[in-house]
């Protein structure tokens, strides 16, 4: 459960979005009115409210993968014991992330959202040169799991909790103890990544009044350096470009894969927009796909999901169908490369997608889990992730909130296509689901 489930129900004045809309708001007029050259203790605070933010935010990762990866695989990883319906969701989750993620890459590359934003790596930090394919494939391959996990080093401790959970599903009995210790130990990490997530609106204000600081104390833009208030329209119009881009993405994904798919499954798009309309709506106002958990089980049985499928596929999604969340994956690191100046050619931006099929796996239910996967993923391919988390940051509620609703809709679609894979569509409805 996210911070932002936990407050359903409370006065709008203490949501967790409205705080932090409210930080960030804070963060754009106290740092237009305090620019860095002339305000150097105040730029140092709110960049000290960004980095601190971005470090427990690191501090999730390897924690949060080895715990989830191994327990969902333990529980689900073999696919002849969740049946012929958990192979033929496994194999529509993985089919739609993959259009999504392809969706992401033309996005990036045709409109180049990163292009002008302001990153900043400290000058000690030296970028290196891109791997090879080979030596990406070589380093997926784990040779001391704790050294991975201490550099942060992603790729390998995901290959490597996957290859634990497969050995956990055979251990049989003698298992069950090393189950049940990282059974709690995902329990505790969604309680410790909420406390941390908590932080969100400070961390928002950190990077967004850090970032307008720095750019009202003037920058060139065309050959012209401008100040002030001046920079910091610039600032924000970069931004809506980052923003405009995924929102655009996220309706190419919408338009171009979820319709034709109701489409061939004669699933009647009028009457599925109106049974997703609320679940979706919850999960933007929210950014949790979580608070719309319980209103879209009921939905789509509503529909005509029998309650035995939609119970089934739909917190399955929830680990393998992130469609919106992994386009996002994808156009924000391209964006982190374009603004940092690196030009990634297409073989990395492709063994980077496949990576990002397996990391996106591994993070289901925590809150802004994106963050936490783009800043491991871009150190492994040379790129200053931690610094583009904190530039992307600023405006990572605007954009988790459009994702999240697509994620919502995109897994209420995979219950009506399992669904009718099945066979099963319309059999139960309202009381008989029951």
């Amino acid at each position: 459960m996210s911070a932002d489930t936990a407050t359903a129900g409370r006065p709008w004045y203490r949501s967790g979005t409205v705080h932090i809309f409210a930080g960030l708001a804070l963060g754009v007029l106290l740092g237009g009115f305090l620019p860095q050259n002339q305000h150097p203790i105040a730029y140092e605070l709110f960049r000290f409210c960004s980095k601190a933010f971005i470090a427990l935010i690191k501090s999730v990762i390897v924690p949060i993968l080895m715990a989830t990866i191994v327990t969902g695989i333990a529980q689900t990883g073999d696919v002849r014991a969740v049946g012929r319906m958990g192979a033929r969701a496994l194999i529509y989750f993985e089919v739609v992330t993959t259009l999504a993620l392809i969706i992401g890459l033309a996005i990036a590359n045709g409109l180049r959202p990163g292009e002008g934003l302001p990153l900043r790596v400290d000058g000690h930090v030296a970028l290196a040169t891109p791997p090879t394919g080979w030596e990406t494939a070589l380093h997926a391959f784990p040779s001391n799991f704790f050294k991975h996990a201490a550099e942060g080093d992603i790729l390998p401790v995901v290959v490597f909790a996957s290859i634990f959970g497969v050995a956990l599903t055979r251990a049989g009995d003698k298992g069950r103890a090393v189950f049940a210790f990282f059974d709690g130990l995902t329990q505790v990490m969604f309680r410790y990544t909420d406390m941390v997530m908590s932080l969100t609106p400070i961390g928002v204000f950190g990077a967004m009044a850090y970032n307008v600081s720095h750019m009202a104390s003037g920058h060139v833009v065309d050959g012209v350096e401008v100040r002030g208030w001046s920079a910091v329209g610039h600032l924000l119009a970069q931004y809506a470009r980052v923003v405009g881009s995924l929102y655009l993405a996220l309706v190419c994904l919408f338009a171009f894969v979820f319709v034709p798919v109701m489409l061939l499954t004669r699933t009647p798009v009028r009457g599925f927009l109106r049974a997703i309309r609320e679940p979706a709506i919850t999960a933007f106002s929210t950014a949790s796909s979580e608070a719309a958990l319980p209103k879209l089980l009921e939905e789509m049985v509503r529909f005509g999901v029998p309650r035995r499928v939609a119970s089934f596929v739909i917190p399955a999604g929830y680990s393998f169908n992130l469609d919106g969340s992994t386009l996002y994956l994808v156009l924000a690191s391209l964006t982190i490369a374009q603004a940092a100046g690196r030009h990634m050619p297409l073989s990395q931006q492709i063994a980077m997608m496949l990576t990002f099929m397996l990391t996106s796996k591994g993070v289901a239910g925590v809150p802004r889990a994106t963050l936490v996967i783009i800043a491991g993923t871009c150190a492994s391919f040379n790129l200053p992730g931690e610094a583009g988390v904190a530039m992307l940051l600023a405006v990572d509620e605007v954009m988790d909130m459009a994702r999240t609703a697509i994620n919502v809709t995109g897994n209420g679609l995979a219950s009506v296509v399992i669904a009718r894979w099945e066979g099963s569509f319309g059999t139960e409805r309202d009381g008989d689901a029951a």
